[in-house]
């Protein structure tokens, strides 16, 4: 076998080991995401501008560890409000991606109690770092 020939099985094995090792598992992303997501939403809390707008409230009911189904509806909500804040549209493709796991698309909200866009978001903010935490 020539030099060249184990030169490039060499590099081939080398690259394909490289391979596992950078390719983020499904726990790193969503990890990842809950990050960026509480991130973006602590800067939509300071500055919000219609943080008075009233939404349902989906939490009123909220059971822990069912949070697939809470970030699906999330983000309906957030597309819903993402007008107030252009970080709002980033935050709602993330709790899309988190949401995912089930769902396809935003989920129906009903309607139902409702509260400020303000303790929405508050609340929303406990959910990503319980759920953050939980990822430990």
């Amino acid at each position: 076998m020539s030099v060249l020939v184990q030169v490039l099985l060499t590099l081939l094995l080398l690259s394909a080991c490289l391979g596992d090792v950078v390719t983020p598992q499904p726990h790193t992303l969503r990890s990842r995401t809950l990050k960026e997501t509480m991130k973006l939403l602590e800067k939509v809390q300071r500055e919000v501008s219609c943080d008075k707008v009233n939404v349902i409230n989906i939490f009123a009911d909220h059971k822990r560890g069912n949070n697939t189904d809470i970030f699906c509806k999330a983000a309906t909500i957030a597309r819903e409000t993402k007008s107030c804040h252009r970080e709002l549209g980033g935050i709602y493709y993330n709790l899309l991606s988190l949401g995912r796991a089930r769902h396809k698309k935003p989920c129906p909200v009903a309607p139902g109690s409702t509260t400020s866009l303000k303790n929405f978001l508050k609340a929303l903010d406990y959910v990503l770092q319980e759920e953050f935490k939980s990822l430990k």
